[in-house]
């Protein structure tokens, strides 16, 4: 009996994984796709937090109406004070990653990002998330050296693009930091992920459109892409292809967050490090992009310090006598669980349940 829970469990959790790499490399290729006809990359990310919003409402609006039970909505205070500095920092984060695909390869893209590591860390710190340990020093280098070998003489390196994505990913790390602060906060009840993209995306709205108007407002309006369309096809293509990108952005937000609420941030983080590798191999095969030997030893460098970052983590959670517990999640039709942390139920009594207890109590920092 245990062996079949064991391996049910593993389909769900391959599942689980593959859902999440469907949207995460999809929507990578089909924003790089899209810009090479469509360079407003800002309105862009606009339409998609509405789509978001839209779909996010009609969700939360069928989930009341299946379960009999109110949706959380916060009061005004809160959401401003606790929610918006998340939804800010994660509306530059997306919108600048969005507005580098004008300038960089994928794989450039992909490589810089993975860097948000070393900021996710440098903010715990400050934070009080995270504890220093001299392990740390290790990670940083080898993240840092992957990230200067894969980008020196490189022959599509664009410094413009590349401080776009630096830039989106030290925002990223504050956006993730913050995010674990307010999803621990059982007072606000954001635990179930349909309601935090909900709240976020008016606020996340708000945060890009100044940024929107002043870099591509008056060029848009202008646009035969747009506004200026002679023809109503051209118009309904366009928004249609702009839409597809909505529908996975909202995908990729909503697996990202199943797969933490059903195994834990470790098993993103270990997907995450496979999903830049399988992102790299398409860039290349299917973009075209090229990299060298000097490249790849970079690439491999980088994955080491994330994958020995993500180790320690596994080692010193385990370690922690006082780890958190999780709400039971199993029988829960809300989803009611933390964003970044995985605990097994405490009302459980299955043998399969004690025997994997100590790999669920952990807390972990999503990367």
């Amino acid at each position: 009996m245990a062996q079949v829970y064991f391996l049910c469990r593993a389909v769900r959790t391959v599942g689980l994984v593959l859902v999440y790499y469907v949207f995460s490399i999809g929507i990578t290729f089909y924003n790089k796709w899209l810009m090479k006809g469509f360079h407003y990359p800002l309105f862009m990310t606009l339409l998609h937090l509405t789509i978001i919003f839209c779909l996010s409402t009609l969700t939360r609006s069928a989930m009341q109406c299946w379960t009999g039970k109110p949706r959380v909505m916060l009061n005004w205070t809160d959401y401003l004070t606790k929610v918006a500095p998340v939804a800010i920092a994660t509306a530059l984060d997306i919108g600048l990653s969005n507005w580098s695909f004008l300038f960089i390869t994928i794989s450039l893209y992909t490589m810089t990002k993975s860097s948000a590591v070393l900021f996710i860390l440098f903010f715990s710190l400050v934070f009080k998330l995270e504890h220093p340990n001299p392990y740390l020093i290790v990670v940083v280098l080898l993240i840092a050296s992957g990230l200067f070998m894969f980008t020196f003489k490189s022959t599509q390196f664009n410094l413009k693009g590349f401080i776009m994505v630096l830039l989106a990913s030290f925002i990223g790390g504050i956006r993730w930091t913050l995010t674990q602060v307010l999803m621990q906060k059982a007072e606000l009840g954001l635990q179930n992920p349909i309601d935090t993209m909900y709240h976020l995306q008016p606020l996340m709205f708000m945060g890009l459109f100044p940024l929107f108007l002043f870099n591509e407002g008056l060029s848009l309006s202008t646009s035969e892409k747009l506004f200026r369309v002679n023809e109503l096809s051209p118009l309904l293509y366009t928004l249609v292809m702009l839409s597809i990108g909505g529908s996975l952005a909202f995908g990729l937000g909503f697996s990202e967050f199943l797969l933490v609420s059903k195994t834990s941030s470790l098993t993103l983080s270990i997907a995450g490090i496979f999903k830049e590798a399988c992102t790299l191999l398409l860039a290349a095969g299917l973009m075209g992009d090229r990299m060298s030997g000097l490249n790849l030893m970079g690439f491999a460098v980088c994955v080491s310090g994330i994958s020995l970052h993500v180790g320690l983590k596994t080692y010193y959670s385990k370690s922690k006598i006082h780890s958190l517990r999780q709400l039971p999640v199993k029988n829960s039709q809300d989803l009611e669980v933390p964003l970044l942390c995985h605990k097994e139920d405490e009302g459980e009594e299955t043998a399969a349940d004690d025997d994997d207890d100590d790999d669920d109590k952990e807390q972990e920092i999503l990367l």
